[in-house]
């Protein structure tokens, strides 16, 4: 039977699955057919022949197995809070096994004195540790099964564990769902010169040892094979991608260095250019003299001085007879450009236009007339730039702000507004990691901008726990007596059911008792715009001195005269949004403070995201450091920066070698086949073809 066959089959018909798993595997995992099963790969795996003492564990170690006797049980509280403990022992010390559900199944199952291997993550409670809804089964059944040395770990939501839908059981499924394939004909995925050229094994055989390994070897044999396809055909849609356009995209060529840019640049630049600004430029002067579309990455640190480089870059298009335009993904960043291009330029008497969903209809007229006839040469704008109603008269540069906050589609209709395609530049605040970078405009040219304009002095970060909250106020209200302003971050608005986060409702009035004599602005997602736009107003004007907030301030705002950020529950932020959060303040010379405030007690992970944000303020490292920390159990992967992409097996943290030999592979294969026709290469034609047929026409877009 062939894989199209066999994979495209209902999950509910494989033993094990049934109409109402099926449909928890669907909604809960977006698992519907046996090849979604099968690509469905382990996190992590578990040596099921390792045993830990009691007296080793801790909370950090994960998934550990013991082996004791149960010494006793008791059910504990009463009603919906009851709970019930077995206390499980060891040469070294005991541990409560704890149970909230399935009570009265569970009590009938144990006797006292009995032998027992128990598998489950240590937490601590009430500085003790436990082991919640642990598998536990008797050592004779445990010694008589034929158990996998390596067991695999599958990532499972609550409301699965809740139907008693749990790692073991997407391992037994696998189990059952190879006992189908095993005489099945698997279509393989790559060429078969690249695996032998590579010395990697077939698909089947691959996608048999990720999922029940016999050992370590055919394991890591299986690892490599599998995150080198999903890599190799990242790399090689992109770099085909970006040979298609650079062989069929003409551009604008911008010839002339002339009287706006030699103007702005002699008379009215702000602060000096930093060496690595006058690079970036370079690049972009290149680019848009080859006489093809310039596709272009531009990465900058947190107040590095890419919108600068985007303004210079727009003076050029101007200069060689072009309309230019910039897309930021929110009102309040799109009002921040057009501010501070409108205060660069007025000098020159060059006009900027806005143009957002809050836009008057009577100014909206008037500005797309002018837009349309040529006379308005710089726009600013939100995705309201895209509508068909607003025409450009010679559309020559398009900046997007913030690529990933904007669908593919939305950002293709930009560039269909020209029949020859704008030159294209993609700015990102957010410092992306090399391979991160790699893989999700590994079709883009790449200019980084790494080094601060001269006169800023480093944030200084400082940590403070809970205990010190006072030390804390008192920094706070020096600061303020300066004449500095403040910004009060908290993770949450309302007050959560179950948690001791703390909320933005009661950071109001703690800080309102704490500081009387001071003005306080809030701003947080379920204000109206207008709301918002006031409350950002009076604390920029200087009206208010304290600014209490949720993320939404993480971009676009700009208050120089801000010089502390004070992060609450710093330790349920990403590392990006840390630093994000942090580079609010640090905008004018006087020396800014970064206060990140803590639980006492944190977990390792959280530990090192606050020692991380101590030591540097270098954004590339930090995200470095970012993707490091998140393994590949991590479901949430790289939506913590913003950026988000769907990565099955490989671990852009820790695979950077895969990946560079993928892509080193893909482009030998454009070298010498660019549009994959040769006999060997249309099994890879065709494999794009199949991964991303949903997709939108990529050859339009960057």
């Amino acid at each position: 039977m062939a894989v199209q066959n066999i994979f495209d089959t209902d999950l509910k018909y494989l033993k094990g699955v049934g109409p109402q798993r099926a449909i928890i595997l669907a909604d809960e995992l977006g698992l519907k057919t046996f090849g979604d099963l099968i690509y469905y790969f382990p996190y992590r795996y578990i040596d099921r022949t390792r045993f830990y003492s009691i007296n080793t564990i801790n909370e950090d170690l994960g998934l550990i197995q013991l082996k004791g006797r149960i010494t006793k049980t008791e059910l504990v509280g009463e009603g919906r809070s009851q709970r019930f403990v077995a206390w499980f022992a060891d040469d070294t010390g005991a541990i409560p096994l704890v149970w909230f559900k399935g009570i009265k199944w569970i009590k009938e199952r144990f006797m006292i004195n009995a032998e027992y291997v128990v598998f489950g993550k240590p937490t601590e409670f009430n500085h003790q540790l436990n082991i919640v809804h642990p598998e536990v089964e008797e050592m004779s059944k445990y010694q008589a099964k034929p158990e996998f040395a390596l067991q695999p770990l599958y990532n499972t939501s609550e409301k699965m564990k809740n139907k008693m839908v749990t790692t073991k059981t997407i391992h037994q499924l696998q189990i059952n769902l190879h006992e189908v394939i095993k005489n099945a004909t698997i279509l393989e995925t790559l060429p078969r010169q690249l695996l032998e050229k590579l010395n990697m094994p077939n698909l089947k055989t691959s996608l048999q040892d990720i999922h029940l390994p016999k050992n370590q070897h055919d394991l890591q044999r299986a690892q490599l094979r599998l995150k080198f396809e999903e890599l190799f055909y990242i790399q090689l849609k992109l770099l085909r991608l970006k040979g298609i356009r650079s062989r069929a995209n003409g551009g604008h060529r911008f010839e002339v260095v002339g009287q706006c840019f030699n103007n702005f640049y002699n008379n009215h630049l702000p602060f000096s250019l930093t060496n690595a600004q006058k690079r970036v430029l370079r690049e972009i002067r290149q680019d848009t003299n080859t006489g093809l579309q310039m596709n272009r990455l531009l990465q900058g640190d947190v107040g590095s001085g890419k919108t600068l480089v985007a303004l210079m870059s727009m003076l050029l298009a101007l200069d060689n007879g072009y309309q230019a335009c910039i897309m930021a993904p929110t009102e309040i960043l799109a009002q921040q450009h057009y501010k501070s291009f409108c205060d660069m330029l007025a000098p020159m008497g060059i006009d900027v236009g806005l143009l957002t969903g809050s836009t008057k209809q009577s100014t909206r007229t008037q500005l797309l007339a002018d837009l349309a006839s040529g006379q308005l040469k710089i726009l600013v704008g939100t995705h309201a730039l895209i509508e068909d109603r607003v025409v450009f008269s010679s559309l020559g540069l398009v900046v997007i702000d913030e690529q990933h906050r904007f669908g593919v589609a939305q950002r293709a209709k930009l560039w269909s507004k020209n029949q020859i395609p704008p030159h294209v530049l993609v700015m990102t605040a957010t410092p992306i990691p090399r391979t991160l970078a790699m893989t999700l405009y590994g079709d883009l040219d790449v200019s980084v901008i790494d080094e601060l304009p001269p006169g800023r002095k480093p944030i200084r970060t400082m940590h403070y726990n809970d205990s010190r909250r006072l030390t804390m106020f008192g920094f706070l209200r020096e600061q303020l007596k300066l004449g500095r302003q403040v910004y009060i971050v908290y993770p949450l608005i309302s007050e959560p059911e179950a948690s001791d986060l703390k909320y933005l409702e009661d950071g109001v009035e703690s800080i309102t008792r704490a500081f009387p004599e001071y003005a306080i602005s809030v701003v947080h997602g379920r204000m109206k715009p207008s709301e918002k736009e006031q409350s950002m107003s009076f604390f920029s004007k200087g009206i208010s001195q304290i600014m209490i907030a949720t993320t939404v301030i993480e971009v676009g705002v700009n208050v120089p005269n801000a010089s502390v950020m004070v992060i609450e529950n710093a330790e349920r932020f990403g590392l990006s949004q840390l630093h994000q959060l942090r580079g609010r303040v640090g905008r004018g010379a006087d020396q800014s403070y970064c206060i990140l405030m803590t639980g006492d007690r944190l977990t390792t992970e959280g530990r090192k995201r606050i020692q991380t944000m101590v030591e540097t303020n270098d954004g590339f490292e930090i995200a470095e450091a970012d993707l490091k920390l998140r393994g590949p159990g991590d479901i949430e992967g790289t939506q913590q920066s913003g950026v988000a992409i769907d990565l099955k097996i490989a671990d852009l943290g820790k695979d950077n070698q895969i990946l560079m030999l993928a892509r080193n592979e893909a482009s030998l294969i454009l070298e010498s086949d660019p549009n994959l026709k040769q006999p060997e290469h249309v099994i890879l034609d065709s494999e794009i073809k199949r991964r991303w047929k949903y997709e939108f026409d990529w050859g339009q877009i960057s």
